[in-house]
């Protein structure tokens, strides 16, 4: 399941649990195309709990939502991760690493408030 948090008009701010669907990530994806739009850069704030995975019959759709989103990673300002896996944290220093130039930080899940503050600007 996905859900939004409120949250500046340039911080895109939502909560995953369990398993998500690529339709579910669609309205992300619209989201994150309007932030863009009226902003230079666009930070992301992204809770996981208890993720499950994506289911795989709606990842095409998201894939060709997706893959443009590389010719506009210069629009991309700072990224937490606040995750209660390690896999998810793991991962998400991954795609740090082949990310260059995209402010990202990793929190656990009792740091969450700091990093919400932190994508905000604060």
């Amino acid at each position: 399941m996905l859900e939004f948090i409120d949250s500046p008009d340039d911080v895109l701010a939502l909560t995953i649990t369990g398993r998500i669907t690529g339709t579910e990530l669609t309205p992300t994806m619209e989201r994150l195309k309007q932030a863009m739009a009226r902003h230079d850069k666009v930070h992301v704030f992204v809770e996981t709990r208890a993720l499950d995975g994506i289911e795989i019959s709606d990842l095409p759709a998201y894939l060709a939502e997706a893959i443009p989103m590389f010719g506009k990673l210069r629009h991309f300002g700072r990224v937490a991760v606040v995750a209660d896996q390690a896999w998810v944290r793991a991962a998400t220093r991954v795609e740090s690493a082949v990310l260059p130039g995209i402010s990202y930080r990793v929190f656990d899940p009792e740091e969450r408030d700091e990093a919400l503050a932190w994508v905000q600007g604060a």
